[in-house]
């Protein structure tokens, strides 16, 4: 076995120190070491050693273990019965292939093995897992098994998020100081406040500065991530699944796998790192390809009141101004009149629909639309003919059910019996109907979910049983594209997109919240698996009214779709609203392959946000709130190649804000159509001055190289 492993992908480098016997350490993890003696790179940074753990000095390995003196969060706890408590492995074999490296070691004491699976992915980005199983008759009880990734010690602050329904991915800086910085989530689902990605940067980083690394958690159930320092001089970050107590019980030849734990760095801040993590997800091969269809969505335009004709309107009005998609919310099926009843009742209801949903679907194709449909298939109302027939079939501890949220419980998908019935009626529907899109839905935490019959904890199968039961229907319908939506924002992370096609950022569509909703998902997930839409002018969910230009002009920078009552808009509105569609169709493969930019603008009352592609860049120019400076500062256009000429023009429809490009005097020189000509150097580094904007208004700005506008 080689004593050093290097693997190299797209300017980052991973060195491993495999000097066993014990597990391999991460000697280098961040930018392109290009042809270096890892040998030496390794006895140049390594510490002195100096400790009272243990003689010599303490490593931390992929998986740290307190038998290598490691007094830090442990990465395996469990036990036999409270024996083999604590573990130490040693390397038995290393294969390399290409950039991806499997590890494996063995506890002969403990009776397990481990196999660690690291790979450098397209863009740079290094992901990890961890495989764990039981060599000896018993039980094993698995308590955690996570897997770690060294930052280096220029490695001070820690950006991660908070938020809540509604405001989704707040984020929240702390300095990275001694100490454990631990990040759980117990919701049953990826949840509104997960770390989501756990940044750790150097001092003051930001959207193009600074050196940073971050990790995400990639699992939809319950995780735990985490970030340490310690006085052994290491720090860590490093994620895992957060498993209940008993959920993992291994017998003899019995096997654990952590999910994924992706980690990204980027040398030039956090755009630097969201470019990794957006180049790896558009080299999967079942990414999206297709131009990313305008979506028209009924909740918040007819909540429960189906009625034929009312929705036959609502899409002639959406096809009018160049909707490509409707789709048809919450309250077909059962008795759904209200969010009270009728979840699990999986048959198109009689009483709303009593031709079933044949005649809105020829309605909507022949406006030239695709047809989608909501769904939430884990959950059950104890109101639904589901839940009478089948009362076993709710998670549950023992004899009571947990507390009701939303008027639903949980449907027990690791069940066999509940599993095929909901596949079978899920499968039926796509079948039976021309429905291109599902809008899957997750309403609730999973509170004391625990599997009846046993009355054990069930939050983890319940997470992979929704990967198969999603893996299963993408089988059976390869080309029905499906939306993780979670009570908004609630389900975002990189193994449910895995099996989807778009993620809901927030149930919150007022442009204002937006913005930073929209951003920060950013961070992780492209744009075009981000559904953003264009509201009613007041919003629903704050009660805030925007005019229509901020509404588009947030809406525009993502997967963008319509969730307002176009039946009702005004002639003026559709014909405004039509020139945005217009121009989100001219620029969507702009958008959804470009690089996206975040400038670092020193008003916080504005936000520069942009993508850049080879041909042309647009950029988003927002006032989020009153600026404290008159005049406004000017604003770098970060991004764009810096030996290049640029011709930049406001971009129409977004050209000027409430109709009128000069609402506080004159308008500045180069808001006009024929804008202003400066190098890609010029305009990162001094930018455009900003017009005098009311808050919540975007001017958007094309940019186009002078050899292509010519």
């Amino acid at each position: 076995m080689a004593d050093f492993v290097h693997l190299s992908r797209d300017g980052v480098s991973v060195v491993l120190d495999c000097r066993g016997p014990s597990l391999p350490a991460i000697a280098h993890w961040g930018a392109a070491l290009g042809d270096v003696d890892p040998a030496a790179l390794t006895l140049a940074t390594a510490p002195q050693p100096i400790g009272f753990s243990a003689d010599g000095t303490v490593r931390v390995s992929i998986v740290p273990e307190q038998s290598a003196g490691w007094l830090g969060h442990p990465g395996l706890a469990g036990h036999r019965d409270g024996r083999a408590w604590s573990s130490a492995f040693e390397v038995s074999e290393i294969d390399r292939s290409g950039v991806a490296v499997r590890i494996d070691g063995l506890d002969r004491d403990a009776g397990l093995s481990l196999a660690v699976d690291l790979e450098l992915l397209p863009g740079g980005v290094l992901r990890a897992r961890a495989r764990l199983t039981s060599l000896l008759p018993g039980t094993y009880w698995l308590e955690h098994l996570m897997v770690f990734l060294p930052v280096p010690d220029a490695a001070v602050e820690l950006l991660d998020f908070t938020g809540h329904h509604l405001r989704e991915r707040s984020p929240q800086r702390t300095a990275f100081t001694h100490g454990l910085r631990v990040r759980e989530n117990r919701t049953g689902r990826t949840g509104y406040d997960s770390a989501y990605v756990l940044c750790a940067g150097t001092a003051g980083f930001a959207n193009r500065s600074g050196q940073v690394w971050g990790v995400h958690t990639a699992f939809s159930g319950g995780a735990r991530t985490i970030a340490e320092r310690n006085y052994h001089g290491h720090a860590a970050l490093g994620g895992g699944e957060l498993l209940l107590p008993g959920e993992v019980g291994l017998g003899e030849g019995g096997s654990y796998v952590t999910p994924w734990v992706y980690g990204v760095f980027g040398a030039a801040g956090l755009d630097s790192l969201s470019a990794r993590f957006h180049t790896y997800l558009r080299s999967r091969p079942h990414h999206p390809v297709r131009p990313r269809p305008v979506v028209v969505n009924t909740w918040e335009a007819v909540y429960f009141d189906h009625d034929l004709q009312r929705l036959t309107e609502l899409a002639q009005a959406a096809a009018s101004v160049g909707a490509e998609r409707f789709v048809l919310d919450d309250g077909w099926f059962g008795s759904r009149r209200d969010d009270t009843s009728g979840l699990g009742d999986w048959h198109v209801s009689a009483d709303v629909w009593p031709d079933g949903l044949g005649p809105l679907i020829e309605v909507v194709r022949s406006l030239g639309m695709e047809f989608g449909l909501w769904v939430e298939p884990e959950m059950i109302n104890p109101d639904s003919d589901l839940a009478r027939a089948h009362p076993d079939w709710i998670m549950g501890v023992g004899h009571r059910l947990p507390p009701a949220a939303r008027s639903q419980q949980v449907l027990d998908l690791h069940n066999p019996a509940a599993y095929d019935y909901v596949l079978s009626r899920l499968d039926a529907l796509l079948t039976e109907n021309d429905i291109a899109y599902l809008k899957w839905d997750h309403n609730r935490d999973l509170v004391e979910a625990g599997h009846p019959a046993s009355g054990r904890a069930g939050v983890r199968d319940q997470t992979l049983a929704v990967y198969r039961l999603l893996d299963d229907l993408r089988g059976r319908h390869p080309t029905v594209e499906i939306e993780s939506c979670s009570s908004g924002g609630g389900r975002v992370d990189l193994e449910i997109l895995e099996r989807t096609d778009r993620v809901w950022a927030s149930d919150c569509i007022d442009a204002h919240e937006r913005v930073a909703i929209q951003r920060w998902t950013s961070l992780l997930v492209p744009l075009e698996l981000i559904g953003s839409h264009v509201g009613a002018p007041a919003s629903h969910t704050t009660h805030r009214t925007l005019p229509l230009d901020m509404r588009a002009g947030s809406a525009l920078f993502g997967h963008l779709g319509i969730e307002w009552d176009l039946s009702r808009a005004s002639p003026a509105e559709r014909d405004r609203l039509a020139a945005w569609i217009a121009l989100y169709k001219e620029v969507r493969e702009l958008l959804h392959t470009g690089t996206l930019v975040h400038g670092d603008v020193a008003d916080p009352a504005y936000t520069v946000t942009g993508v850049v592609g080879p041909r042309d860049a647009l950029f988003a120019l927002t006032a989020i709130a009153t600026s404290a400076a008159y005049p406004p500062c000017a604003v770098p256009l970060p991004g764009l190649d810096p030996d290049r000429v640029y011709d930049v023009r406001p971009q129409p429809p977004g050209d000027a804000p409430d109709g009128n490009a000069a609402a506080w005097g004159a308008a500045l020189p180069w808001c006009t159509p024929q804008g202003v000509r400066l190098s890609g150097h010029a305009l990162g580094v001094t930018g455009l001055r900003l017009p005098v904007l009311y808050p919540d208004r975007v001017l958007l700005v094309r940019v186009t190289p002078t050899e292509v506008a010519e």
